[in-house]
C-alpha cells in the first residue's frame, strides 16, 4: 500500500476527508493527494503521523504496525529468529518436540507467524508500560 492510500485509509477510519485532514494539520489544500506521485516534505509527513498517532515508518510502509518504527520491526524479527533457534536447538529447554519429525513448510510458517504476533504484542505492551511510566514522572 502506498503513502496516499495508507493516509486515505486512516482518514476513512477516522471519518474525515483528506481536505479536513489538510485543514486540521495546516497542510496546503491538495498536497496530500499529490503524495501518490511526489514525496512530501518531512515536516508535513510528521504532521500527518502525529495527527493519526502513528509512526512515519508506518505511513511510508516500512512497518505494518502503526506505532512501530523500522528499528522496532528489526527487533521483532530478531526476537522471532531467536525464538525459532531456541525451538530448533536440541540442547535448549524450549526445544520443540514433534515426535522426532521436522515441521512441514505450512506448519513452520504458522509457527513463525504466531511467534511474530507474540513478539509484536510484547513490544506494544512494553511501549505502553514505558509510556505510562513516563507520564507519571
Amino acid at each position: 500500500m502506498d503513502l496516499a492510500s495508507r493516509i486515505k485509509e486512516l482518514a476513512e477510519h477516522r471519518k474525515i476527508t483528506i481536505a479536513e485532514l489538510e485543514r486540521n494539520t495546516g497542510i496546503s489544500n491538495g498536497q496530500i493527494r499529490k503524495w501518490g506521485v511526489r514525496s512530501p516534505k518531512v515536516e508535513n509527513l510528521q504532521k500527518v503521523a502525529d495527527y493519526f498517532g502513528v509512526s512515519t515508518d508506518y505511513l511510508l510502509g516500512r512497518t505494518p504496525t502503526p506505532s512501530f518504527t523500522a528499528k522496532d520491526e528489526i527487533d521483532v524479527q530478531k526476537a522471532v529468529t531467536n525464538l525459532i533457534q531456541g525451538l530448533s536447538n536440541k540442547d535448549s529447554l524450549a526445544f520443540l518436540k514433534n515426535n522426532g519429525e521436522e515441521l512441514d513448510e505450512e506448519d513452520a510458517e504458522l509457527l513463525r507467524s504466531s511467534l511474530e504476533n507474540v513478539a509484536r504484542q510484547s513490544l506494544l505492551l512494553s511501549k505502553k508500560r514505558s509510556q505510562k511510566s513516563n507520564d507519571k514522572k
